[in-house]
């Protein structure tokens, strides 16, 4: 695999996925109950926008910091915004949350996080990050072979965030038959 979310992070995709993730998860905090969520491609949770990888490409600049220059933003968008300035200092954007930590950011003490990378250097710096939060559980491998042995949440309710680096050509075709057998 030669996908790293690194060269992408904070992208007009990302931006969107992650607001919208946002909005699940504070519909999901709404109800007591406990949920699992189930993030089948993680990378490593935090991205340094201001790396040599980030700066090859720049995506971030069409993306959250244009966002981030708008005063009219959704109010949709506040908390997603708060958990992104939350990861940074000085009102300088340095820092990118990736789905693992937004995650971590909204999950109650009650609820679970699975988070599966197959990528080893990217399983190694995601583990640093999350060893220590006991709500959450870290998988190295295949993030296909993880639903079928994650599934169904023994809380009954949920949140599967499926984002593969879409490398092959069948991506579509894997997923679906993934899901259809989970």
């Amino acid at each position: 695999m030669n996908y790293r979310h690194i060269y992408h992070a904070g992208n007009f995709a990302d931006v969107f996925k992650h607001w919208i993730l946002t909005l699940i998860l504070q519909h999901l905090n709404q109800k007591n109950k406990p949920y699992a969520v189930l993030d089948t491609h993680a990378g490593i949770g935090h991205y340094n926008l201001d790396s040599t990888s980030a700066q090859k490409t720049l995506e971030a600049n069409q993306g959250i910091l244009k966002l981030l220059a708008q005063s009219d933003r959704p109010e949709s968008m506040a908390t997603y915004i708060d958990i992104i300035k939350h990861c940074n200092h000085d009102n300088k954007l340095t820092a990118y949350p990736g789905s693992p930590a937004i995650i971590q950011h909204l999950l109650r003490e009650q609820d679970d996080f699975h988070a599966c990378e197959l990528h080893p250097e990217d399983f190694e710096t995601l583990k640093s990050s999350f060893y220590a939060d006991k709500r959450i559980h870290l998988h190295l491998g295949d993030a296909y072979h993880a639903l079928n042995g994650l599934l169904p949440f023994k809380q009954k309710r949920g949140l599967i965030l499926i984002d593969p680096p879409f490398e092959q050509k069948n991506e579509f075709d894997i997923l679906i038959k993934n899901l259809e057998n989970a």
